[in-house]
């Protein structure tokens, strides 16, 4: 018989799939490396080309919902981040830098795919008990930002019985 498991803890694994959705990776990074992005014609398309117009459609929705990203259709900017979504680029940073420290989850793995893998760790396992693969450094940022920003356990726990509507994986 398997126990149920507490609902502050779906709610935080739900989260943790909503922040590990390549889309929403992509980006937050791209806006923290480059810069906001411009109402220029093509320029958001132009950033994420190799996303299909669904998963940059509910990248972007996603990040307004948690307030990641400001948009505002009257400024040069269209959109930049939020201070939550700065801090949250920092957890992406810290979550590469930790696997490919490591070779998570393998030699040749993307960014995105890093940050994926590292950050859904916490899903798989919230109380590791070896130290093989204990991402300490991921796992601390990840849940300083949670608890800066329980939009986003909200935000998981309002979307927990829709489909998702992003899949694949982003280069």
């Amino acid at each position: 018989m398997t126990r149920a498991l507490p609902d502050s803890l779906l709610n935080e694994r739900r989260a943790i799939r909503t922040l590990t959705l390549p889309g929403l990776i992509r980006l937050i990074t791209e806006i923290d490396d480059n810069g906001p992005i411009s109402h220029r014609y093509g320029s958001l398309q132009g950033a994420f080309g190799d996303l299909t117009p669904g998963q940059l459609r509910h990248a972007i929705d996603t990040a307004r919902a948690l307030h990641l990203v400001h948009s505002d259709e009257t400024t040069p900017d269209r959109y930049r981040l939020t201070e939550s979504g700065e801090a949250l680029a920092e957890v992406y940073d810290t979550a590469a830098r930790w696997a490919r420290a490591r070779q998570f989850p393998a030699v040749t793995a993307d960014f995105v795919t890093r940050v994926q893998h590292t950050l859904q760790l916490h899903i798989r396992d919230p109380h590791p008990s070896g130290p093989a693969l204990e991402p300490s450094a991921p796992r601390n940022a990840l849940a300083a930002w949670l608890q800066s920003n329980p939009r986003a356990l909200d935000h998981a726990n309002a979307r927990s019985y829709q489909e998702p509507a992003e899949g694949g994986r982003a280069a």
